[in-house]
């Protein structure tokens, strides 16, 4: 019986990861199963992937690695990530594995030219995204966890936005038929969230960001987190 797959290209913050978990936990927990339901591959640590058709559905995490640096594990990801479209899997890309996908399939991925994103941001869905089997839970409009400095510059051959933000023009994107990725993470919390900002503190103020002003803007993101368990009840069925 087909199972579904995370695909681990990184961990959470040490400090994050130590308290509350990792990247895959988070995610399938998102999605309403236990652990024990999940197969999780850590390509980041040199884990060999499966048949790219034997998955019900494919999760790929977050990570601190920049697609842009085209580390070989990361390329071999991307590869895998082609052929298992090829062979039809549902897919979904949070954050890297957003972008990772966007540069796979032909896209541009680089620092986003309006700096950094992170905390509880506004993204506002766009017409595509109102009859999309996924992305149509966010509504019009949607806080969202966000943490990036980079981003997809450009959509490769075929893929649609599906959503926007001020800082992020490619906040949610169809690449193929049932092969998505979202630039924030929905599997964070405001917990999460928090302990990102404040772990980025130096880093946020250097750049002229107000952090007190971001950590004040947290709340939880609940029509986010239901990208999770609707990609979940789409791969069952």
């Amino acid at each position: 019986m087909k199972r579904p797959l995370v695909l681990k290209t990184g961990g959470a913050l040490p400090a994050v990861r130590d308290a509350r978990g990792d990247y895959d936990a988070w995610i399938v927990a998102g999605m309403g199963m236990a652990a024990d339901e999940v197969d999780v591959v850590d390509v980041a640590a040199g884990e060999a992937l499966p048949d790219p058709a034997s998955p019900r559905g494919v999760v790929v995490t977050g990570s601190s690695a920049m697609v842009s640096e085209r580390a070989a594990w990361s390329e071999q990801a991307g590869a895998w990530l082609v052929r298992a479209i090829a062979a039809g899997t549902p897919i979904f890309g949070i954050c890297y594995g957003h972008q990772l996908l966007a540069q796979a399939l032909g896209g541009v991925v680089g620092a986003n030219p309006r700096g950094r994103e992170i905390g509880t941001v506004r993204v506002r869905s766009l017409p595509d995204a109102r009859d999309d089997a996924l992305l149509s839970v966010l509504g019009d409009a949607s806080p969202v966890h966000a943490t990036h400095v980079e981003s997809v510059l450009a959509l490769p051959d075929g893929a649609v936005r599906l959503a926007e933000s001020d800082l992020d023009p490619m906040q949610a994107i169809r690449f193929a038929e049932r092969v998505w990725g979202v630039q924030f993470h929905p599997e964070f919390d405001a917990e999460v969230i928090r302990a990102y900002l404040e772990a980025r503190r130096d880093r946020v103020v250097a750049e002229g960001l107000d952090a007190d002003a971001l950590v004040a803007g947290v709340r939880e993101t609940p029509k986010a987190r239901a990208l999770l368990c609707r990609f979940a009840e789409l791969i069952a069925s």
